[in-house]
């Protein structure tokens, strides 16, 4: 049976998937991510453990198609990473290392994109080739997948929605450096400090105040449970990622936008409310533009980086 490894490269673990070509998943672990020396264990790490799979579970080495992984920073159509803070990398051409110490094919993609292209195969996106997809965590990742092929960018930075300026008089830096970044405001982190904002400023009766450390999760919910001031925080951050998903599409006009990440287990209050102001936004062309939550959940990486080999 011909199979592939999909790896999919965190700051704390490394989830690794054996799949079958026809896009099943058969088995997947976790191992550490060995961050030690700027990351230089790394793949080291990876090449062992998948070598230690092909022996325990009698694999031919002829049936592996190759290995994807998924790295957490920008990443070239040639493998190469000029820089990943999270894992310590510096100028590595990580597809040609992995080559030489596995013999196998490998490819190499951004987390977010190749969580992007696992969802257009076998998730929420299946049976599209067009599809842009947003992760809302503590960041916000993007991922953008044209004709069934990522969009890497000239510098691997293709799809990064979360680095949109949709702000002019934001005195705040954003991670990046810049200043009124999208995920300033529609992040996890970002609808937190938001949340905090108005709170001082408004002294209104609200459950949020209940909450001595506030979490993107508890204004979702008490939003769903009537109260206002939760409501209004939804509506002003669903409003503002609608305004950047509609100026993305009206360049790249995908088929379906997908939302992932730990944000989207909120569910139809966060894509009922995108689409009812996305709608007053985007070119007419684009109008009909599906918006729907993701399926993989965490696995959707691993999915992507099998993919990718063919």
């Amino acid at each position: 049976m011909k199979c592939g490894f999909g790896v999919d490269i965190g700051g704390t673990t490394i989830k690794i998937g054996l799949f079958s070509v026809e896009g099943d998943l058969i088995e997947k672990w976790e191992i550490p991510t060995n961050k030690a020396e700027n990351g230089k264990y790394i793949l080291s790490d990876i090449n062992s453990f998948i070598d230690k799979t092909i022996e325990a579970k009698s694999i031919n080495k002829t049936d592996i198609i190759g290995v994807g992984l998924g790295v957490p920073g920008p990443v070239n159509k040639n493998g190469f990473v000029s820089v990943c803070v999270n894992l310590g990398w510096n100028s590595l051409n990580v597809e040609k290392e992995f080559h030489e110490i596995s013999g196998l094919k490998v490819q190499v993609g951004n987390d977010a994109n190749v969580a992007a292209l696992g969802e257009m195969w076998q998730g929420a996106g299946k049976g599209y080739q067009d599809v842009l997809m947003v992760t809302l965590g503590t960041g916000v990742g993007g991922g953008c997948v044209l004709d069934g092929k990522i969009v890497f960018g000239i510098h691997g930075a293709g799809g990064e929605i979360g680095h949109m300026p949709v702000k002019d008089d934001e005195p705040i830096a954003c991670n990046c450096g810049n200043h009124g970044c999208l995920e300033q405001y529609v992040s996890a982190t970002g609808i937190v400090n938001q949340a905090k904002k108005i709170l001082d400023l408004d002294d209104r009766a609200s459950s949020l105040r209940n909450y001595s450390s506030l979490e993107a999760k508890n204004i979702y919910d008490e939003a769903k449970n009537g109260d206002v001031i939760a409501n209004e925080i939804v509506d002003s951050t669903c409003k503002i990622l609608a305004k950047a998903l509609a100026q993305v599409c009206s360049v790249i006009v995908p088929e379906i936008i997908v939302i992932g990440g730990d944000v989207s287990k909120a569910g139809d209050i966060l894509t009922s409310r995108i689409t009812q102001s996305f709608k007053k936004y985007v070119f007419n062309a684009c109008a009909s533009t599906p918006i729907v939550l993701a399926k993989l959940e965490n696995d959707a990486g691993m999915y992507g980086c099998v993919k990718s080999l063919f």
